[in-house]
């Protein structure tokens, strides 16, 4: 493309050239000719006045000679027969005679050819007696052509100059047309090999930045798309973990015998299938809001939808339940799918780590700006709540993938909120969720300055509980 632009611009600009310096280059040697003539012209004039009052041969002669023509030898004055007197030819001519005869003839100054080069120019002039007499003035070549070849030198490189400063132009121009193309071009080799960092600087002429800014969200648009895959498919996977949990605390009422060794051993290995999915889901995966603007639901709702399933399981185990404030609507900016997610995460947390009859709660607190949601235990507690949050983070103990209160954490931030941990009011642990009403985290009873769970969180990012 450059060098294509580069031939278009040498071409036009050659033509260009070649039709405005032509015809001004002959325009000039016209114009040297008529100078050279013009002056011919007036120097034949001067020998006028002496032709119109005497035509002796004696006096001609030193006329001609005290001229500028006559000393330089290329004047001659061609002076016919009058009366019973002989033509008369003074000065060194070189036109012919039949030259002279035809000027005579036709009485108006007429030019010709001289064998060695040059011209001559013939002039008529009138005598006293009527007669016409002929002045030849001798042009040389040189004198013709005088100035011209300069002419020719200044026009061609003048023209040479123009070429080469269009093709310096063309090509910058096409440089500045091609790098932004060639940018384009390579950042999508680089995201079609799996480089998805790959952007373009948004520079360089208007339709190839709109092209940049085309391919730049495009190019976030994928990021995106496979950032909420990779969550999807570990959101999902985790809410596995409710029914396995399920499965794996019914199992302990099997008793001992082969068959229920080996459907303890099922239910293991497909927790670790499951934990293998949402850690393999979550591997460099960019953190993006999965909860939209517009959805929402009625938290006491699907508090209560999902306590009805975690109560069977609870009064097997022996455990004590307390639900608060869940006996009028509340509605959140959160999709119930989101939510009930985060509640299965949590109950689940309760469930696999406090031991069987620990009693445990959830309370809905209206804040008037924020919903806060509480899951409260009375089990060994968590002493280390930062150290709880980083050992969720890693995944790295058996049954944790690191994700439950991630999920928990992302549905809270959507709405401008936060999650923290602490101790409950029953002896063990408290998960905190503040679901914010109007996009800003807010303050609560017992809660400190509103914000300041944002900037804890902010600071635990990407950090889950088991």
């Amino acid at each position: 493309m450059r060098w294509a632009l580069v031939k278009v611009c040498l071409a036009v600009t050659a033509m260009v050239v070649v039709a405005f310096a032509v015809p001004l280059g002959l325009v000039v040697q016209e114009m040297a000719s008529d100078r050279a003539f013009s002056n011919a012209e007036r120097q034949a004039a001067t020998i006028g006045p002496t032709l119109s009052i005497t035509t002796d041969p004696t006096q001609l002669s030193k006329a001609v000679e005290s001229t500028q023509m006559g000393a330089a030898r290329r004047m001659a004055v061609h002076v016919p027969a009058i009366g019973d007197s002989q033509p008369v030819s003074i000065g060194e001519g070189r036109a012919g005679e039949r030259a002279v005869a035809e000027t005579r003839r036709m009485g108006r100054a007429t030019t010709a050819k001289v064998s060695g080069g040059g011209s001559a120019l013939l002039q008529p002039t009138a005598l006293g007696s009527g007669d016409i007499a002929v002045v030849e003035i001798f042009v040389p070549e040189s004198e013709v052509s005088n100035g011209v070849a300069t002419a020719w030198l200044v026009l061609a490189g003048v023209g040479l100059a123009l070429i080469v400063g269009s093709v310096a132009v063309a090509d910058r121009l096409g440089a500045r047309l091609v790098r932004p193309a060639e940018r384009l071009a390579d950042a999508a080799h680089q995201l079609g090999e799996g480089r998805l960092g790959a952007r373009v600087p948004e520079a360089g002429p208007k339709e190839l930045r709109s092209a940049a800014v085309a391919f730049n969200a495009m190019a976030d648009q994928v990021v995106e798309l496979l950032a909420n895959e990779r969550e999807l498919a570990a959101d999902l996977s985790h809410r596995l973990r409710t029914p396995l949990t399920v499965l794996r605390l019914n199992t302990a009422s099997l008793g001992d015998g082969p068959a229920a060794e080996q459907t303890r051993a099922a239910v293991e290995q497909l927790e670790r299938e499951v934990d293998t999915i949402i850690r393999t889901a979550r591997e460099q995966r960019p953190a993006t809001g999965l909860v939209g603007a517009g959805a929402g639901c009625d938290a006491s709702e699907v508090i209560r939808d999902r306590m009805d399933f975690w109560s069977a399981l609870a009064e097997d185990e022996g455990r004590e339940v307390r639900l608060a404030g869940v006996d009028r609507t509340v509605r959140i900016p959160v999709a119930r799918p989101e939510l009930a997610a985060a509640l299965d995460a949590m109950l689940g947390n309760v469930f696999r780590h406090t031991p069987e009859g620990t009693p445990f709660a959830v309370d809905v607190h209206d804040a008037g700006d924020a919903v806060i949601v509480l899951v409260s235990d009375a089990g060994p507690g968590i002493s280390d709540p930062d150290a709880a949050l980083r050992r969720g983070n890693d995944g790295g103990r058996d049954g944790s993938t690191g994700l439950g209160l991630d999920i928990v954490r992302r549905v809270a931030e959507s709405t401008g909120g936060d999650v923290r941990l602490g101790r409950s009011v029953l002896g063990g642990t408290e998960v905190r969720v503040w679901i914010g009403l109007d996009g800003r985290s807010a303050g609560g009873p017992g809660g400190g300055r509103p914000g300041r769970g944002r900037r804890g969180n902010r600071r635990n990012r990407g950090r889950a509980t088991p």
